[in-house]
Order: structure tokens, then sequence, then C-alpha cells
């Protein structure tokens, strides 16, 4: 399972309009590459893929992929602004090390 905060949610509903995808949702995956092994997937999609695991939070759909799925189990994932920086942030339990920037994690 997946959660989402509502922070996250209001963002990605505003990237879904910004992006005219008011239908598509949110994919998170999980690729090789970055500092620690992994780093994550974050982009609007304009519908899932046919083995997509997709979760519905009151209509905001959050896509994920098999493979990723296995990484991200357990994941929250959440937004955040402040005056130096602002953007998605992974509270991952799978994740053993991660990077300064947050964008990558090893297992």
């Amino acid at each position: 399972m997946i959660q989402v905060t509502p922070k996250a949610l209001g963002k990605i509903q505003q990237l879904l309009v910004r992006q005219n995808a008011p239908d598509g949702g949110l994919r998170l995956g999980v690729q090789g590459g970055g500092c620690s092994g992994y780093s994550y997937v974050v982009r609007v999609e304009t519908a899932p893929r046919p083995k997509d695991q997709v979760f519905d939070f009151g209509g905001v759909k959050v896509f994920v992929d098999p493979k990723s799925l296995k990484l991200l189990q357990g994941l929250t994932l959440d937004y955040r602004e402040s005056l130096m920086q602002s953007g998605f942030v992974f509270e991952n339990p799978n994740a053993k090390k991660s990077c300064g920037c947050g964008t990558s994690f090893s297992v």
C-alpha cells in the first residue's frame, strides 16, 4: 500500500490540471541510478499502463508498475514547501540509505 498526504494530493491535482490531464494520474516509480543506487520517477500520465497498480485517493490517481511497487511498498508521499525548496518528499520504509537530496536511495 502507498499513502499520499493531503498536501501531496492537492499538488497532484494542480499538476494534473496544469498538464491538461484531469483524468490522468501521477506515475510513481523507481529506476536504477542516482547516487545511492535507485532514483524515484515522478511524472504525470494520462492513463495507467495495463499492469499498473492504480491507487485512487478520492479521485486522484497514482500509477505504480509492478517492479517499482516492491520497492515502494509502505511509501508515504508528501509535499513540502520552504524558503529554500519545494517538492515531493518520499518516506520509504524500504530505503536503508538515501542521498542528501532525497531523490535516490538504496535497499
